[in-house]
C-alpha cells in the first residue's frame, strides 16, 4: 500500500534535488495524512461497501451509505492518490481485491484500517502534551475521545482466543469443567464475552476503572449469567486467593504502579493457577528496538497516552516499550516463579507472558 505514491516522491526528491532524508520527510507527511483518511473510511464503512468490487462515481458511492457526494469525492482523492483506491477514465472508483483483505472492520484477513484511528484519538492532546513537556504531570483518561472503542475494535486484529488458551496444556479443558476467570483492565469486555460464551461452567469477572467501559460491557453481555463486570481501581485489588485463571490485556504498562497491580494479580491466584498477560512486545533498550517493524508508533502512542496517563495519576510513566526484559524482572518480583514469554505468529504487537506462582 502506498508504494506507488513513494516512487513519485523519489522521483520528486531526484527532480528537486532533494537529499533522501528530506525525501523520506516528504513521504512522512504523505503517509500521516494518508493514515487519517484511512480512519476515516474505516469509521464511514467505506471500505466494506467497497469490498463489493464495483466501481462508481464519487455520486455513486455517496448515495450507497448516504453519505454527502463532495466529502466522498475529496476522500477519494486522498485514497487514490496514495495508492489504495483505484479511478478508471469514467470517473469510477474501487478497492483492489488485495487491498480489501485488509481495509474495513469485516475485512477478511484482519482489519489494517482500524489501526488508523488511532491517530484521530491522540491528535486531539497534542497540545497537552506539549504542556506536559514544560510542566510536567501527564494527560487523563477522559481526554481521549473513543479510547475505549478503538481499543475493542484493536482486539479484533489481535485477539486469538484458542491461540491464546493454548499456550497452557489443559487450560481449554479446565474451563470446560468450570473455573474462576479474572480479567484485569478489561474494558468493555470483548475477551470475556467470548470466552463467557464458549465455557458457561466457568464464571468470569472483570474489573476497569472506567465507568463508561464497564456500563458498555455490561450491556453487551446481558445475555450471559456467568459474567459480571465491576468498576474498579485495580490499584485496590483486595481479592486474595479467588481465582483459577487471570488475564491481562494490553493493561498492565500504563497503570500508575504496574508492580502494585501485578501484586494484588499474584495474591488473586489461587495455588495452581495460571496469569496470562498480553501486553506489547519490545525490547526494554531502545538501541534493540531500531529493528522493530512498530518501534515509531509503539514509542509515539505510548508518549501520546499509556505513559502520561500513567504519570497523569501520579503514577512511574512505565511505558509501552517497557520491553520483555523489564516485564520478567517486574513478573519475578511480584511472585512469579515460573514466567514463560510467547509470541503468537498472528500478532506483530504483542508478547504473551504465561506466569505461575
Amino acid at each position: 500500500m502506498c508504494l506507488a505514491h513513494s516512487k513519485v516522491v523519489d522521483e520528486f526528491a531526484d527532480q528537486a534535488e532533494l537529499p533522501p532524508f528530506a525525501a523520506g520527510l516528504v513521504d512522512t507527511i504523505n503517509k500521516a495524512a494518508t493514515a487519517m483518511s484511512l480512519s476515516i473510511g474505516h469509521r464511514l464503512g467505506l471500505f466494506d461497501a467497497m469490498r463489493s468490487g464495483d466501481a462508481k462515481s464519487p455520486a455513486g458511492w455517496a448515495n450507497s451509505l448516504g453519505l454527502q457526494e463532495r466529502y466522498v469525492a475529496e476522500w477519494l482523492g486522498a485514497v487514490t492518490t496514495a495508492g489504495i483506491t483505484y479511478v478508471d477514465d469514467l470517473g469510477r472508483y474501487s478497492l483492489p481485491a488485495d487491498h480489501a483483505l485488509f481495509l474495513g472492520a469485516d475485512a477478511p484477513a484482519g482489519s489494517m484500517s482500524s489501526m488508523m484511528q488511532w491517530v484521530g484519538v491522540l491528535a486531539p492532546v497534542e497540545t497537552e502534551i506539549v504542556r506536559c513537556f514544560e510542566k510536567g504531570g501527564g494527560v487523563p483518561y477522559s481526554a481521549y475521545p473513543r479510547f475505549h472503542e478503538v481499543m475493542e475494535e484493536e482486539g479484533t486484529l489481535t485477539f486469538d482466543a484458542d491461540a491464546t488458551l493454548g499456550l497452557v496444556t489443559g487450560l481449554v479443558e479446565r474451563l470446560e469443567q468450570g473455573i474462576d476467570v479474572l480479567d484485569v483492565g478489561c474494558g468493555r469486555g470483548r475477551a470475556l464475552r467470548i470466552f463467557a460464551e464458549r465455557f458457561p461452567n466457568s464464571r468470569f469477572v472483570g474489573y476497569d476503572l472506567s465507568c463508561d467501559a464497564i456500563a458498555t460491557a455490561r450491556e453487551k453481555a446481558a445475555d450471559l449469567p456467568n459474567l459480571r463486570f465491576e468498576v474498579l481501581d485495580c490499584m485496590k485489588m483486595r481479592d486474595e486467593r479467588a481465582f483459577d485463571l487471570v488475564f491481562t490485556f494490553d493493561a498492565i504498562h500504563d497503570q500508575p504502579h504496574p508492580e502494585t497491580l501485578l501484586g494484588n494479580i499474584r495474591r488473586a491466584m489461587r495455588d495452581d493457577a495460571v496469569y496470562i498477560a498480553q501486553d506489547i512486545w519490545a525490547h526494554t533498550d531502545v538501541a534493540a528496538n531500531r529493528d522493530h517493524p512498530l518501534a515509531p508508533f509503539i514509542y509515539t502512542i505510548s508518549l501520546m497516552h499509556c505513559m502520561t496517563v500513567s504519570l497523569a495519576q501520579g503514577g512511574v510513566g512505565l511505558g509501552a516499550a517497557w520491553g520483555e526484559e523489564k516485564a520478567s524482572e517486574m513478573l519475578a518480583k511480584a511472585g512469579f516463579g515460573d514466567v514463560a514469554m510467547h509470541r503468537l505468529e498472528h500478532d506483530i504487537q504483542n508478547a504473551y507472558y504465561v506466569c505461575r506462582g
